[in-house]
């Protein structure tokens, strides 16, 4: 083999979401003119939460890292697969693809583990409100952001590592639109059921368990709401509660039916399109849901525009 051809053989190749068409052209086009959409509420909530004091808040700080968590996570898989659609070039180093499994896997496990902190955050505000400044202090609040990214990037960086170290002797293409673990696992032409255990108990843990604690929390918060007398305060509880669950849900019902299922039971065109969801529609959705639809968010942006 030539020395000027190792590095093509080492590339991987990205069959893309889309495939050329009249339809396809027209969700491209929607997908690129919702990405610059995410990234602007999520940078808009940033900014507000960073420049007004009333915001300086363990709800809204924590509302601050899930905004950038976002910004990262949206921005890690749209503009390759763009530019691979605009160009017949489809192929990505062996290097980059690694780097962009990674911060994808590191990015979505800390966010799914961070959406469980801040129902636990909602959980005390709600039902334990005497106790809040006690149990949702600053350090608390540190302590749990640095649990979630420490751990999340460590167990995003063990399934990296070990899955490009494995032997790819088949074909290099990828039939997804960016590098994500399950979608590389075909690649491989050694046995890899065992590591799918891995991957499945991962999956359990980082993905199962903060959707349980959501779940839990909600429903705790709805039945101290149910208790209260004013008819107003529920409608506005229920409307609120069940917002955010409909998102966390889109979120962690899509990423549970990619890494907790065997490999055997994996469609690449439903995989694509289960991906979509927790890759580009709940970053979009998270900045509105969560807080541009808050009356303090409305009125810091109304204060910082006066």
């Amino acid at each position: 083999m030539k020395m000027g051809n190792q590095s093509v053989e080492t590339d991987f190749i990205l069959s893309g979401l889309f495939q050329y068409g009249q339809m396809n052209s027209f969700l491209f086009v929607a997908i690129i003119i919702l990405f610059p959409v995410a990234l602007m509420g999520n940078i808009i909530l940033v900014l507000l939460i960073r420049l007004d004091t009333r915001l300086h808040t363990p709800m809204y700080f924590l509302l601050s890292q899930l905004s950038f968590i976002d910004m990262m996570y949206i921005s890690t898989t749209v503009p390759k697969m763009t530019t691979n659609f605009l160009t017949s070039r489809k192929t990505i180093a062996f290097f980059g693809c690694e780097i962009q499994a990674f911060v994808f896997l590191a990015l979505g496990e800390t966010e799914a583990v961070l959406l469980g902190f801040m129902s636990y955050d909602r959980y005390v505000a709600i039902c334990h409100p005497l106790h809040y400044p006690v149990l949702m202090n600053k350090k608390i609040c540190w302590f749990m952001v640095t649990c979630a990214w420490a751990s999340s990037s460590t167990n995003a960086l063990i399934h990296t590592l070990y899955v490009f170290q494995l032997p790819f002797c088949r074909s290099r293409v990828v039939n997804h639109f960016f590098c994500e673990v399950p979608s590389l696992l075909p690649l491989v032409c050694q046995d890899t059921s065992q590591y799918e255990y891995t991957v499945i108990l991962s999956g359990l843990v980082i993905l199962l368990l903060p959707f349980m604690a959501i779940l839990a929390s909600y429903a705790r918060v709805l039945t101290v709401v149910f208790q209260m007398s004013s008819g107003k305060g529920q409608t506005k509880a229920i409307s609120t509660c069940s917002s955010h669950l409909i998102v966390a849900s889109l979120f962690y019902v899509t990423a549970l039916s990619t890494y907790t299922r065997p490999h055997s039971l994996h469609s690449p065109e439903q995989d694509k399109a289960v991906a979509v969801f927790y890759t580009i529609i709940t970053p979009l959705l998270n900045p509105f849901i969560y807080s541009l639809r808050n009356k303090e968010v409305t009125g810091a942006m109304r204060r910082l525009l006066t």
